[in-house]
């Protein structure tokens, strides 16, 4: 199956949007393909506002986000894939969404034959984290 998370990048977004707060990206930038300003990158990370009055030509597909915006006042053409997306949220009051690493990214989950060390079998449970 395809990804998810552009379909949830485009969901966050407009709801965001919709009740009227700045959408805020948060960026990995040590991924491949990501094209923004490299002097405004931060311990391998860049925050982009991608609110509709501070990008132009916003694309929210399903290979990447690309917009143009100014930086320093310099217009820049922005690429991330969807894999460099770390988190999309509300600046107003923190409120979107953090991605966890997908699947294939990064180290894999130790193999541990289906037991978590207490005896039982199983693997592990999933879990869900409230985000504020």
């Amino acid at each position: 199956m395809n990804s998810r998370k552009p379909y949830l990048i485009r969901a966050i977004y407009d709801w965001i949007v919709d009740n009227h707060c700045t959408p805020y990206l948060l960026v990995d930038c040590a991924q491949p393909d990501v094209q923004v300003p490299d002097e405004h990158v931060q311990d391998g990370k860049i925050i982009l506002n991608i609110g509709p009055t501070a990008v132009h030509g916003l694309s929210l597909d399903n290979s990447g986000i690309f917009f143009s915006a100014r930086f320093s006042g310099r217009s820049r053409e922005i690429h991330v894939p969807p894999v460099a997306v770390l988190a999309l949220y509300a600046r107003e009051n923190g409120e979107g969404i953090m991605f966890p690493p997908e699947e294939g990214d990064g180290e894999p989950p130790p193999d541990d034959g289906g037991h978590d060390g207490s005896g039982s079998s199983g693997g592990s449970k999933p879990h869900l984290k409230v985000v504020k």
